[in-house]
């Protein structure tokens, strides 16, 4: 085996998104590489960016934003992997809202008034013809947890939940009314990032980190492989219910969540810099040097026989 070598890997909430990086640390795949791996839970997304250009992390698995960003503004962040490449969520309706029309007039609970749940509900709502400012309103509800209980208290008619809370929704009695990934069907949910200074000067460990990801991406994508993949779903989600860890993690699989070859296809960058503009985190005269942020080269050495488009 090859010599030990640290990495300290830093993360927001660490959730489902994560799954394949469980997978390749518990089942030895990381060790197989020579790698030993620090794990940093820095709390939000913002914090884990900042903990990599600030040296405290050598990588990231977190939403690239803050690289794109970083980038165009000529930056040292780099992307050289995907880690999630769909938007697993439904929007869930009250038991009294049957459709997206019936909406109209009512109140939408997100995460945040101008990016993320609110740029891809407004996306969805939209298609059904309800505009924004206008035929709703925005409440302000929180992240995922908080906004189940805004529905519970009847405080929202609808929300954006993630995979398996939806199908939690559902059981409860509540209306799955639309798939975001209907509208938004490729986006770069969550990215693998580093400094290039750090990448470049590292390129025999982060090859391995790759080379250990692609075999646990292989693991977490292969239905037969439930017995590894699904109790470690089961814990990040719904640690008390198997079933519904069970559909959420086939909801995820089924649409592709998890890239098989770690590359970001040149529709899912597009989608994360055109909504990026849409919540004005980008000028519009960087849209066309912001897909520069992702550095292929690294993922091609680790795994170069793959094909690129």
């Amino acid at each position: 085996m090859a010599s030990s070598q640290h990495l300290s890997l830093a993360g927001g909430a660490q959730g489902f998104n994560w799954l394949p990086v469980f997978v390749a640390e518990e089942h030895g795949i990381f060790a197989k590489h020579g790698l030993v791996i620090e794990y940093k839970k820095m709390g939000t997304v913002d914090k884990a960016t900042t903990a990599v250009v600030e040296g405290e992390a050598d990588l990231a698995i977190t939403p690239p934003e803050g690289a794109v960003s970083n980038f165009v503004k000529g930056g040292e962040l780099r992307v050289i992997a995907s880690n999630s490449n769909r938007l697993p969520m439904s929007l869930v309706a009250q038991p009294s809202v049957k459709t997206i029309k019936d909406l109209k007039g009512k109140k939408v609970g997100t995460s945040s008034l101008t990016e993320g749940t609110a740029i891809y509900t407004q996306m969805l709502l939209s298609k059904e013809g309800l505009r924004y400012p206008g035929d709703y309103e925005f409440e302000l509800a929180g992240i995922h947890t908080k906004r189940w209980e805004a529905l519970q208290a009847g405080e929202i008619a609808c929300a954006p939940q993630p995979a398996p809370w939806n199908f939690l929704a559902e059981r409860e009695g509540y209306n799955l009314i639309g798939e975001i990934n209907d509208v938004i069907p490729e986006i770069v949910f969550a990215a693998v990032i580093g400094r290039k200074s750090w990448l470049d000067g590292n390129r025999d460990v982060v090859g391995r980190f790759l080379k250990a990801l692609f075999e646990a991406y292989a693991i977490t994508n292969d239905p037969s492989r439930d017995d590894i993949t699904l109790p470690i779903f089961q814990r990040i989600t719904t640690k008390d219910d198997s079933e519904l860890a069970s559909r959420g993690l086939h909801y995820m699989r089924d649409m592709g969540m998890w890239p098989g070859d770690l590359s970001i296809p040149q529709a899912a960058m597009n989608a994360t810099v055109d909504l990026m503009i849409r919540a004005n985190l980008l000028d519009e005269a960087a849209r066309s040097s912001a897909a520069g942020v992702f550095e292929r080269s690294f993922l091609q050495g680790a795994v170069g026989w793959l094909k690129y488009v």
